[in-house]
């Protein structure tokens, strides 16, 4: 399901919790409603909603920290990748295949984290063997002077770095959120929701009420996940700066 279709779900399954817990606050005997049942009610809610503000702001938290992660590292990415271009070109003409191979990568990396889910699936076979052309190219270049010693060494790194950031930004998507921690989370609302309603009555203000809420925390659940997919959710990574290099990569 879409970010929003499993918002919508849980603020549904919140919104039917509340009206079970009013609907239960009318049918039960007034005894399970008293002061001192209450009391017990009202510390049981208590505890959830800590419960709930917790692991929600270890969710959101967590959400942020794989999409400020994946953006500084694909800013690290392209600044090693015009590093790695502007040695290739002072090496000489000799090294002008190591840009385009390098074009070629940072291509299948749009694809990859920009793409469709089939085309991204294709660009992981694909870029190790681009990896290895490169390593094969790299090695088998013959600097003649120490200037161009030291470029082909600072390329070599700065390559590796590419390498290496398109690697860890991979693996990085494979399990962004926590799914146990979101069906947590809804669970506790929902139970949080139904004791609210015990402890209220129908009528229009305790139902807006139930509404809002239902939407507030939808609409946290909302974030997380839309955050944990940084290229491909409405909240998503802007490609500018990789087009740019890639377009730098051209002339």
């Amino acid at each position: 399901m879409t970010s929003l279709a499993t918002a919508v779900v849980v603020a549904l399954l919140m919104f039917l919790s509340g009206g079970i817990g009013l609907f239960l606050q009318r049918r039960l005997a007034e005894r399970h409603t008293s002061d001192r049942s209450r009391d017990m009610i009202g510390g049981v809610v208590g505890l959830v909603a800590l419960l709930l503000a917790l692991v929600l702001a270890l969710l959101a938290w967590t959400a942020c920290g794989v999409f400020n992660t994946q953006q500084n590292e694909l800013q690290t990415l392209s600044a090693k990748a015009l590093e790695f271009d502007l040695e290739m070109r002072q090496y000489g003409p000799e090294a002008k295949n190591a840009r385009v191979l390098l074009r070629t990568d940072l291509v299948w990396a749009h694809e990859q984290f920009w793409g469709s889910g089939g085309a991204a699936s294709e660009t992981y076979s694909a870029t190790y063997a681009n990896m290895d052309t490169m390593n094969s190219f790299l090695a088998g270049l013959q600097p003649a002077t120490e200037k161009q010693k030291q470029l082909l060494g600072d390329a070599r790194r700065n390559y590796g770095f590419i390498g290496e950031y398109r690697l860890l930004m991979s693996l990085q998507l494979t399990h962004p959120v926590s799914w146990p921690l979101i069906g947590a989370v809804t669970a506790w609302s929902c139970l949080l929701f139904c004791g609210l309603g015990l402890l209220s009555r129908v009528n229009a203000t305790t139902l807006t009420a139930l509404g809002l809420g239902a939407c507030a925390v939808a609409s946290a659940i909302f974030l997380i996940l839309e955050l944990s997919q940084p290229y491909t959710s409405s909240i998503r990574i802007s490609p500018a700066g990789l087009e740019e290099v890639i377009v730098e990569l051209d002339k």
